[in-house]
């Protein structure tokens, strides 16, 4: 829906919340009860009216920054956040994230690294929020090993979900460097004991994949992979529980670029259990 309409029908809705409790009660309890009415109610069109006016002021200092998001025009908005955001030290992690996801969404890892340079001497504390953005721009730059030591570094950082997805990709950077011993000792353990579903299902599907012809211990490997396999089909029973569930990490730039793995993923997780 663009800006325009937005904007139009969230004024619309307000306006008729605001007539609603300014007219309802003289049909309910008559005009003679007014008086009494809004002596008590009159603090509630008051919180309405400032909601009006602060997110109409959001809406009307931010409408460039939103029609450029609607237009999908990304080397405009990068102009302009870059602008706003570097050029006149204005962050938010709000703006510091979106900076960073256009640069990817345009292939610019160089501007990805750029932005973390800065940051680093203004706003350190943003590059520890969107440390999976970072450190995802060294992985789409060509630099694994690069990306290997700065997830290494935060994984005890990050807390929640979060450290978990660092976890991973410090796992799939040493991959990439072709550091299959350590690689395969993260996907291990985040096979067996990870309660993120994705995450899971993603290191065992790499363990039975691509580490399992380098592994010094091939039985376990395949044991380890086959757990996690079957913890993820006893959870879901169908393949579309977990195309769900990869839904919510594939509007995230660090799922996005991995969307080809979890497809293969989930092939192979699912393979003949969708026919049971």
């Amino acid at each position: 829906m663009k800006f325009k309409y937005v904007f139009l029908i969230f004024n619309i809705l307000i306006v008729f919340l605001l007539l609603v409790i300014i007219v309802m009660p003289v049909f309910f309890i008559g005009p003679g009860f007014m008086q009494k009415f809004w002596i008590t109610g009159w603090p509630m069109l008051l919180v309405l009216c400032v909601i009006m006016l602060v997110i109409n002021v959001f809406f009307l200092s931010n409408r460039r920054l939103f029609k450029l998001l609607e237009r999908e025009d990304w080397p405009a908005l990068v102009d302009y956040l870059e602008h706003r955001v570097v050029d006149k030290n204005r962050y938010s992690s709000r703006l510091v994230k979106l900076l960073a996801n256009s640069y990817l969404i345009m292939s610019d890892s160089a501007g990805v690294l750029r932005l973390e340079k800065k940051l680093s001497a203004e706003k350190p504390v943003f590059i520890e929020k969107n440390a999976l953005i970072f450190g995802a721009a060294r992985i789409l730059g060509g630099d694994s090993i690069g990306a290997a030591d700065f997830f290494h570094t935060r994984i005890e950082k990050n807390s929640g979900k979060n450290s978990l997805w660092i976890r991973w990709y410090y796992g799939f950077s040493l991959l990439l460097s072709k550091a299959f011993v350590k690689a395969e000792t993260e996907f291990k353990a985040l096979a067996e004991v990870c309660d993120d579903a994705v995450i899971t299902g993603l290191s065992a599907w790499f363990l039975s994949d691509a580490l399992l012809k380098h592994s010094k211990n091939k039985k376990e490997c395949e044991s380890i992979a086959a757990q996690g396999r079957m913890k993820i089909v006893k959870m879901f029973k169908k393949s579309e529980r977990w195309e769900k569930e990869a839904a919510k990490i594939e509007t995230e730039i660090h799922g996005a670029i991995i969307k080809k793995y979890i497809d293969e993923a989930e092939k192979w997780l699912f393979m003949g259990s969708d026919n049971e």
